[in-house]
């Protein structure tokens, strides 16, 4: 590990920075200039101001999505600030293009409120076909989400919350493919209600997932307790339809599914044995997960996911959100709605047959150059047939 940091303070040193801006017009003599700059450029402006939808089609919006955060929960570091969290938009910016060819913009805000952040971010989105919102700490990030939403015509995606919730799914189809169970007949405890944990219930019950339970640390979520936390709050009537009350090594006893999105260490080996036959279990703290896959494993797991990318099934969210922006912007999208997000979970799934569908094989590795293409597939065709597409 100490070696693996030294290596990365060096590379980002000698790349001093993960992407950067290449001209796509030449520009080499006055020709060439004045069609690219002045004279030239005034006529796709005048376009432009008589109708604004042209910027898509006379300018790079089209292809551009804004990466933004506050810098209050970057990575497993926390709240770091606004420039600390540089070089993860900067890598976030790159995966955009490695696996999507989408030209992505890292922006680190200087504020934890949110009606400034919204503002700011209203104000230049129609510099952008999207907005992909990161690292941003529960609950600002819901309510920051929901708000551009309602202000702009633009997709608005918070990958730590439904980026996850997509890969899971995809991955939890496989595995209950793999063990001969169906959505509407599990038990789901999910360790962990911030964002991803709230966003994977969400997407669960879409997919017909009706027996979900949420702990945070002081266990499951129930609408018995009276909460101050609003999320909570509207978790509590959504979910826990038995009303079960207790400690996570209470609720778990008899589920069918564990997903963990909290703390290191927190799932023994003895609760998994207090599960049901051929249990499933996705535990994607980072660094250190719920319960190691082989841990897991051993006692007595069917399938063990992580996010890790030493062990196998790893859950990335590089899996789903290139895919998904790149099939929101090719048909100018505005919005990416649920059916979208179920969409890029089945195309995602669906890549692996059921002759290659193994316990270490439920979900492809993020280099499966399959992966993005059937996405974007998967997502464009949702968008148009819900109409969440630019008129």
């Amino acid at each position: 590990m100490e070696n693996l940091k030294q290596k990365a303070i060096e590379a980002h040193r000698a790349w001093h920075g993960k992407i950067e801006v290449i001209s796509r017009a030449a520009i080499t003599n006055n020709d060439e200039l004045s069609i690219a700059y002045t004279p030239g450029v005034a006529q796709p402006c005048l376009a432009i101001q008589k109708d604004p939808r042209l910027s898509f089609e006379l300018t790079r919006r089209w292809n551009t999505v804004a990466v933004i955060t506050d810098g209050t929960a970057i990575l497993g570091l926390g709240d770091i600030g606004p420039e600390a969290g540089m070089p993860v938009m900067e890598g976030k910016a790159a995966l955009f293009k490695c696996f999507a060819d989408i030209d992505a913009i890292p922006l680190c805000v200087r504020s934890k409120n949110v009606d400034e952040i919204v503002k700011a971010i209203s104000l230049f989105a129609g510099s952008f076909g999207g907005i992909n919102l990161e690292d941003i700490s529960a609950p600002r990030c819901f309510e920051i989400e929901k708000k551009l939403k309602e202000v702009t015509d633009i997709p608005i995606f918070h990958d730590d919350q439904h980026g996850t919730a997509v890969v899971v799914l995809a991955g939890l189809k496989n595995a209950l493919r793999l063990v001969g169970k169906k959505e509407e007949e599990i038990a789901v405890v999910i360790s962990g209600a911030g964002s991803a944990g709230t966003a994977i219930a969400k997407l669960l019950l879409q997919a017909g997932i009706q027996d979900i339970i949420l702990c945070d640390k002081n266990g499951a979520i129930t609408s018995e307790e009276t909460y101050q936390n609003a999320a909570f709050t509207e978790l509590s009537y959504i979910t826990n339809p038995k009303r079960k009350k207790g400690t996570l090594k209470e609720v778990i006893v008899g589920a069918d599914v564990f997903i963990g999105v909290s703390a290191p260490k927190i799932l023994t080996p003895e609760m998994i044995q207090t599960m049901t036959k051929d249990p499933i279990i996705f535990a994607m703290a980072n660094p250190v997960p719920e319960i190691l896959p082989d841990e897991a494993k051993k006692a007595g797991a069917k399938v063990a996911c992580s996010g890790r990318s030493d062990y196998a099934n790893q859950i990335n969210n590089v899996l789903a959100f290139p895919g998904i922006f790149r099939g929101a912007l090719d048909v100018q999208a505005t919005d990416i709605n649920e059916e979208m997000k179920l969409a890029a979970a089945y195309a995602i799934a669906d890549l692996i047959s059921e002759e290659e569908l193994t316990e270490d094989y439920v979900i492809p590795s993020p280099f499966d150059k399959r992966v993005a293409p059937a996405i974007a597939k998967a997502v464009a065709e949702a968008a148009i047939r819900t109409g969440s597409i630019r008129k």
